[in-house]
């Protein structure tokens, strides 16, 4: 079960993933497959909501 911090991070994730800074949430979302970190051209990264991610979250707003 993820926490509130580790849901909200990965709504953040989804939204605006430019916006993140070094969160220890996102480890575990990373542990959990549902976020991955996608290298950019620039030579960056930045963290990217998975498909399972994504399902997880589709999940959750048709419950509220």
């Amino acid at each position: 079960m993820l926490s509130a911090h580790e849901f909200a991070t990965l709504m953040l994730v989804k939204d605006s993933a430019d916006q993140i800074a070094d969160r220890t949430e996102l480890d575990a979302l990373l542990d959990r497959q549902l976020v991955a970190m996608e290298q950019l051209a620039g030579g960056g990264v930045l963290p990217r909501v998975t498909q399972e991610g994504d399902s997880l979250l589709r999940t959750l707003s048709r419950m509220h």
